[in-house]
This record gives structure tokens, C-alpha cells and sequence, in this order.
């Protein structure tokens, strides 16, 4: 029993010098109240963070292209078919509007005569003297039927005078043909009484023979005058057919002059389409030569030949050279997507970050950008383009901003871009809030160009 006693006693004593050795290894509770501030500060600095300004934005990405269609990079063709010659021109050389670009020769049998031109003129010249005479008689042939109205008129006068006279003798003989036949009657009456008096012894036959006689004469008057009659009815019957032969002559003679002035005019006509398909011919020829040398269209750098070698033969309007203008007003080709378009005006300001210029942008805060440049949104496709994107072109700020600085003069189209369009200014909280939803940047009002469209 007082051995156990003893070893206790001897636990006890070391369990206190382990208590005191542990003591002064433990953790001062100073350093646990330093940590908790320490926490305490950053979340009070994250909340204080979270209330900060951000500024919305909406990225987009594209390329550098030209503002304007005539600065775009374009093909040089050629208008006609052709055996190329020369080659003027190499890849990368500076050239000028006008300037020869590419000599080709003619591969057309139709225009391989050197003295095509001076045939066409020829042939001209041989129309332009066919028409003279097709003039002439169509000079000749009014002339001609002026003659015959004028003939026409003197000799319708003529055997309408005809006529009337030998109607006038008609009437003439028909009057003296009814006289004759009442003296006829006349006498056959007085003969009757005369023979009855000859019966009753009042008249001698001498009387009676010499009545008789008479009557024989007035008979033989009528038969005459009938005859005569008959005649002057003949000559107006004659005179009749030949005024209508005179007419019928003369619409022979007209129709064949009108059917002789209807071929002069055709044949002037067929002379003056003649001429001029010989004097577009001729223009033809003249500016088809005038195309054997391509030119180029403008100012600009020659950025690659399409076609090679000396000899090829190309076809009509087929691309020899890709020109690059000179000077051109380059813009920011972004594309963004159809949730942010809405959000988007004209008058929108972007900050820009081109391929190759070093630059630091901060979303949400592009005032403390290094290297961005400023732009302005210049216009918005109405309708969407391939994935659903909708394009936007970007210009230049004009006038720059007096913090930036103007864009690159080295810039090359086709380069690539990044964009952000600036909206309005949101707590950081909403942003991240908004972020983590998936929801589109919001506005405070409504656009004013979305107002007017639904006007």
C-alpha cells in the first residue's frame, strides 16, 4: 500500500512539469482576436466592394474592314476574253488609278484584221450612199406621183366635160326626137283628113299624094332623129367608160408609184439600220482596243495576281489581280449577340483592342483601359449573319477623345478586334448577380431610337 502511494506521488510530479513545459508552448489568445479582424476587414472591404460603380458592357469580336464599299479590298477584271502579253505590275507595288496593270492580245478571229476599222468605213460609206439613193427616189417617186395627180386632174376634167356634153346632146336629140314625132303625128292626122276629104271630093289627089308624101319625110325624120339619139346616148355611154378608165389607169399608175415609194422608204430604212450597227461596230472595235490594256480603277497596292505566266489565255470578266485601295476610312467589324442587340444604339461609344497594339482593358471599368481606342457604333444589320450573330460596323470617334489616342495608321483590314459597347453604369453586386443568371445587360428607360421605331 505505500508503495502505490509512492509511484502516485511520482505521476503527480510529472504530469505538473509536463503541464508546465506544455504551457509555454501554447498559442497567445492575442493572435485568434488579430485574425478575426483581419477577416472582419476583408468582408466589410468585399461588401464595400460589392456596391462599387461597373460599368456594363457587351463584348463583341471581328476584324478591321473599311467604313465605305469603295475602300474594300476588290478583283481587277478584265472585260474582254485575251492572250496575256505583260504583266506591268508586281505583288505588293504601289499603283494609281489609271495605271496599267495587265496587256492582253486579241483571241477573237472576228477582230484579227489590223484594218477592221478602215472595212468598216468602207462599208459605211458604201450604206451611207445606198440611203442618198434610196432618197432620191423616194424624191423621185413623189415627183412622179405629184405628175400623175396633176395629169389626173386635167384629164378628169376633160372626160368629165366629155360626158356632160354628150349628155347635153341627149338631151338635145331626145328634145328634137319628141318635135319630130309631133310633126309625125301632125301630118298623119291632117293626112286622115285629107283622105277623108278626098273621098267626099274636097281635096284633089294631088293634095292627097302630096300629104302622103310629107308624111313619108316626117317618118323618115323621126327614124333619124331616134338613130341620132341613140348615137349621142352611145357617145355618153363611151364618154362614161372613159372617165372610168381614167380612173381606174390612175389608181394603177398610184398604186404602183405608192408600192415604189414603200420599197424606197424600206430600202432607206434597211440602209439606216445598216449604218448604224456599221458605226456601233465601228465604236465597238475602237473601245474594245482600247481594253487590251487592264487598268487599275483607283488608288491603291496591288495585294496578289490571280493569274500567271505569259501566254494564258483568260476569259471575259475574269479576275486577274486583288487590289488593295490607298487611304482607306477603316472601321471596327464586331459581332455581338442577338440577346445585347436591343440594348445597342447608333450613338453607342466602344473602346477597341486591336491585334498586335498591347492594351489592358478592365470590364466594367474601361476609364482605367491602357492601350484601347475609342469608337463609336456607325451602324446595325437588320437582319443577323451565319451563328446567329448580328454585325456591327464601328467608326472612329470623332473628334478623339483628348485622353486617346487615334487609331493606328497601321492598321490592316482583316486584322482582328475586340470590343466592348459601353451601356450604363450598375453596382458590382447587380453585375455579378446578373452574371451568374445569364440575364442581359438592363437599361434604366427605354432607348430613345427603339421609341421612335414604335411610333
Amino acid at each position: 500500500m505505500g508503495k502505490l502511494n509512492s509511484n502516485n506521488l511520482t505521476e503527480l510530479q510529472n504530469w505538473e512539469t509536463l503541464s508546465v513545459h506544455a504551457n509555454s508552448k501554447i498559442i497567445d489568445a492575442r493572435g485568434t482576436k488579430r485574425l478575426g479582424r483581419i477577416l472582419l476587414f476583408i468582408m466589410a472591404f468585399f461588401v464595400l466592394l460589392l456596391f462599387l460603380p461597373y460599368r456594363q458592357t457587351i463584348p463583341g469580336r471581328g476584324r478591321v474592314t473599311a467604313l465605305r464599299p469603295e475602300d474594300r479590298p476588290q478583283t481587277v477584271q478584265n472585260q474582254i476574253g485575251g492572250r496575256i502579253e505583260h504583266w506591268a505590275v508586281r505583288e505588293g507595288q504601289e499603283v494609281k488609278k489609271g495605271d496599267t496593270i495587265l496587256v492582253i492580245s486579241e483571241t477573237s478571229q472576228s477582230y484579227f484584221d489590223p484594218e477592221l476599222p478602215t472595212r468598216l468605213n468602207e462599208q459605211l460609206d458604201a450604206k451611207r450612199g445606198s440611203e442618198t439613193a434610196a432618197v432620191q427616189k423616194i424624191d423621185a417617186t413623189k415627183a412622179q406621183m405629184k405628175a400623175l395627180s396633176d395629169g389626173l386632174r386635167f384629164q378628169m376634167k376633160a372626160a368629165e366635160n366629155k360626158v356632160l356634153q354628150a349628155k347635153n346632146y341627149v338631151s338635145i336629140d331626145s328634145a328634137e326626137l319628141l318635135a319630130v314625132q309631133k310633126f309625125y303625128e301632125t301630118t298623119r292626122v291632117r293626112l286622115e283628113r285629107y283622105e277623108t276629104g278626098y273621098k267626099n271630093g274636097l281635096f284633089s289627089l294631088t293634095d292627097i299624094e302630096t300629104r302622103r308624101l310629107k308624111l313619108q319625110e316626117d317618118n323618115a325624120k323621126v327614124i333619124s332623129q331616134r338613130n341620132k339619139l341613140n348615137n349621142s346616148a352611145q357617145s355618153l355611154l363611151n364618154a362614161s367608160i372613159e372617165l372610168d378608165n381614167i380612173r381606174a389607169k390612175y389608181q394603177e399608175s398610184m398604186s404602183k408609184a405608192q408600192s415604189d415609194m414603200s420599197s424606197a422608204i424600206s430600202s432607206k430604212a434597211s440602209a439606216q439600220g445598216d449604218i448604224a450597227k456599221l458605226r456601233n461596230d465601228i465604236s465597238n472595235v475602237s473601245i474594245r482596243r482600247g481594253l487590251y490594256v487592264v487598268r487599275a480603277p483607283q488608288s491603291g497596292f496591288i495585294v496578289k495576281t490571280l493569274k500567271a505566266g505569259i501566254g494564258e489565255n483568260i476569259k471575259e470578266g475574269e479576275s486577274v489581280a486583288t487590289l488593295q485601295p490607298k487611304s482607306p476610312m477603316v472601321a471596327a467589324e464586331l459581332y455581338v449577340s442577338a440577346m445585347d442587340v436591343p440594348l445597342i444604339l447608333d450613338t453607342s461609344d466602344v473602346r477597341l483592342q486591336f491585334e498586335g497594339w498591347p492594351s489592358v482593358q478592365f470590364s466594367g471599368w474601361p476609364s482605367v483601359a491602357v492601350g484601347t481606342f475609342a469608337g463609336k457604333v456607325f451602324s446595325i444589320d437588320r437582319m443577323s449573319s451565319t451563328g446567329g450573330k448580328y454585325r456591327l460596323l464601328v467608326s472612329q470617334t470623332n473628334p478623339v477623345p483628348s485622353k486617346d489616342e487615334p487609331w493606328p495608321a497601321q492598321l490592316r483590314q482583316g486584322s482582328g478586334v475586340y470590343g466592348r459597347i459601353i451601356l450604363r453604369s450598375v453596382p458590382l453586386w447587380y453585375e455579378i448577380w446578373r452574371q451568374l443568371n445569364g440575364f442581359p445587360p438592363s437599361l434604366e428607360k427605354e432607348p430613345a431610337g427603339l421609341a421612335k421605331d414604335k411610333k
